[in-house]
């Protein structure tokens, strides 16, 4: 067998590996909003909107702003789209929203195959991150819904003092 033939066969696995990652992988589009994990992004419309429809709404959630502002949340990792229609039901905007993690300013410590995230902003805090190790987030979850329990309750009277 000649060399080149050799190098053919030995480079076309390795080629049909990265066309199988790239073809599987979804592009980005330059239309896509890009809404981070826990954050909101705004979507000007060019007019009022009447109607929203989400195409998934466990991956992103939408408040209409006004009439003509929608204000898009990212509940979860994925791909979903919001469609915004007018009093006539024409539609305003058929928008693909990708909604994914923001990586600046986020550590992820990884022992024994399990996951645990920290936000560093500048002093790394735990924070709750959907694929981490499951006793992890449960932990970090009750002290969150107890902070958040603490804040939200009333003070004590001024009599009875601080515990």
């Amino acid at each position: 067998m000649s060399r080149d033939i050799k190098l053919c066969l030995l480079r076309f696995p390795l080629a049909m590996a990265a066309a199988f990652v790239f073809l599987s992988t979804p592009a980005v589009q330059a239309a896509d909003l890009i809404v981070h994990y826990d954050q909101s992004q705004l979507l000007r419309l060019s007019r009022p909107v009447a109607e929203v429809i989400i195409g998934n709404p466990s991956i992103a959630d939408v408040t209409v702003q006004g009439a003509n502002l929608l204000v898009v949340t990212g509940k979860t990792f994925g791909i979903t789209n919001i469609i915004a229609l007018d009093a006539d039901r024409k539609i305003i905007k058929d928008q693909r929203v990708i909604v994914e993690r923001d990586e600046n300013r986020v550590v992820n410590l990884h022992k024994a195959g399990v996951r645990q995230s920290y936000s560093c902003t500048p002093n790394c805090s735990p924070t709750l991150t959907i694929g981490d190790d499951t006793a992890y987030f449960e932990q970090i979850q009750k002290h969150s819904a107890a902070k958040t329990g603490f804040s939200n309750s009333e003070a004590p009277p001024a009599s009875q003092g601080a515990p």
